[in-house]
């Protein structure tokens, strides 16, 4: 996630409430960011493979509904969905929202009574557990330990667990792949003021510091005052106004859509990734000294005073 290094550095000194708030507006940020990549930025269609498509995303949905559980069907599919998407001309990227929207975000164990069970089976173990033993001699035991692990898995959804599975592959792997190959940005500082007065680099800048800060700002306020939503306990307008900042920050979805309407004027690319660096440097460093500041000092042991 583009603020997440920030929020780890803020995460003492803001509102719980407001780390899930910036969580959210990423996910429906970049939601919206596909929708218009799928209806601005498709070509050609290929109706064979949209149709194939089609069918995919109907399976997905079915076994879904049937109560499939192993994420590996999930990313199977998916793989197989990204790759007729690919090739009937809408952009890939729907492919994976797709597949995350059908698998399972319901665990199979209620949580109070797989709390129970676990003390069941916690005194079961104790009960049978013999001084030095190893759990490898004892059948009852290792039964004991396998319903547990079953439990756990159970407990969780599906959904958790890849997402707990992918964090460090798309952390330390993906994002920098994807960042080495793509927000490369040559800048000659002989000409940096040119540079950034440059009219798409100007654009992009204006577009994600000024325009995204009053949509969310605007967006939050709307729902507010109409009843909508409440602000949590211990969060204010302000807090909202740091998330509005850090909001700004544009990086994958920015250069995807730079990329795709500059397709055919690299030199245009350039300058709009120039506009996309700038503009997250600035709201980035102004959204983290505001809440910051708004966060109040810190004793040792993380209590505001």
């Amino acid at each position: 996630m583009k603020f997440l290094p920030l929020l780890a550095l803020l995460a003492s000194r803001v509102p719980k409430a407001l780390i899930t708030f910036l969580v959210a507006l990423a996910i429906v940020d970049d939601l919206g960011a596909v929708v218009i990549i799928a209806i601005f930025y498709t070509k050609q269609l290929a109706w064979e493979f949209l149709i194939v498509g089609a069918f995919l995303t109907g399976a997905l949905i079915f076994i879904n509904a049937i109560g499939v559980r192993k994420p590996s069907i999930y990313f199977i599919l998916g793989m197989f969905l990204w790759f007729v998407f690919l090739k009937s001309g809408v952009h890939a990227t729907l492919a994976g929202v797709i597949t995350a929207f059908t698998i399972p975000a319901k665990p199979k164990f209620n949580p109070s009574i797989f709390s129970k069970r676990v003390e069941e089976m916690l005194i079961r173990f104790n009960d049978g557990y013999k001084g030095d033993e190893s759990i490898l001699k004892n059948q009852h035991l290792s039964a004991i330990v396998q319903t547990l692990e079953d439990g756990v898995i159970g407990v969780q959804t599906p959904l958790q667990r890849l997402e707990h599975s992918f964090h460090k592959p798309v952390a330390f792997f993906i994002l920098p792949i994807f960042a080495l190959f793509n927000a490369g940005v040559a800048i000659d500082f002989n000409n940096i003021l040119h540079a950034l007065n440059h009219p798409v680099t100007m654009g992009v800048v204006f577009g994600l510091l000024f325009g995204k800060f009053i949509g969310i700002i605007g967006a939050s306020w709307l729902a507010l005052h109409f009843g909508l939503c409440s602000l949590p306990k211990d969060t204010s307008m302000k807090h909202i106004v740091g998330a509005a900042m850090l909001g700004c920050i544009g990086f994958t979805m920015s250069i995807f859509i730079a990329e795709l309407a500059f397709a055919a004027q690299p030199q245009m690319i350039v300058q709009a990734k120039l506009g996309i660096l700038v503009s997250s440097i600035i709201a980035g460093g102004a959204g983290y000294f505001w809440l910051y500041k708004l966060g109040g000092k810190k004793s040792p042991i993380g209590i505001s005073l």
